[in-house]
């Protein structure tokens, strides 16, 4: 067979379109509802870190060094196959959001951090000698300065996390990666693994772009 037929194969590609299709789709939505259960939990912690009493701010500390040091892998089996044991169950679709969401949970709480310590003190300072409660000033004055500082890294790990949910395969995630590979044993034909390579390219090419010009755009702001 020549290299077309092994890898480019057109007539492979679209016998197993539909299971491709499917994965795509679920890949799209593991990564979304991992991205926003991640941001909103991320912001949360990162708010338990920085003004939260001392106990709970240790705790803080201590699942952002952890969720940020496990590898995603281990993270996987530890969720969908260990916690059976303690009477915790869930299906392959909830187990990835778990696992991949604390550590991106992990990763934002940090970007959250930086952007934060770098707005002036003294704006918190004015805010409470204006007399605003301490929740309408992180809402209204600290989170919107720190999201203009904090999108850039933010959406590129937004495009790392989503290109981890081909882990997800390993707890029988029926994901793209999954797929493709369930195609190639079908088919006894790599095309599939090519197929699904060239799917991920243009969901994840775009949103590297994205990050891409939100950075510039940042930094041109911060120049004026």
């Amino acid at each position: 067979m020549s290299f077309v037929d092994t890898f480019l194969n057109w007539d492979v590609m679209m016998r197993v379109w539909p299971m491709l299709s499917r994965g795509i789709g679920n890949t799209v939505a593991l990564a979304l509802t991992t991205i926003i259960c991640g941001s909103l939990g991320g912001i949360a912690v990162c708010l338990a870190r920085l003004y939260a009493p001392k106990p709970v701010r240790f705790l803080a500390i201590a699942f952002i060094d952890v969720f940020r040091a496990i590898p995603i892998l281990v993270l996987l089996v530890l969720v969908y196959y260990a916690l059976p044991f303690a009477g915790i169950r869930f299906n392959s679709f909830t187990a990835a959001v778990v696992a991949l969401g604390l550590v991106f949970a992990a990763f934002t709480a940090e970007v959250f951090r930086a952007g934060i310590q770098a707005i002036p003190v003294g704006q918190l300072e004015a805010a409470r000698s204006l007399g605003m409660h301490f929740p309408a000033t992180i809402w209204k004055i600290i989170l919107p300065q720190a999201l203009k500082i904090a999108i850039p890294p933010h959406t590129s790990n937004a495009v790392a996390i989503a290109k981890d949910t081909s882990l997800a395969s390993v707890v029988a995630m029926p994901d793209l990666l999954k797929e493709a590979t369930d195609a190639q044993a079908l088919t006894a034909n790599p095309s599939p693994l090519i197929a699904a390579a060239i799917l991920y390219l243009i969901v994840l090419v775009p949103a590297v772009r994205l990050a891409t010009f939100l950075e510039r755009r940042v930094s041109k702001g911060e120049r004026r």
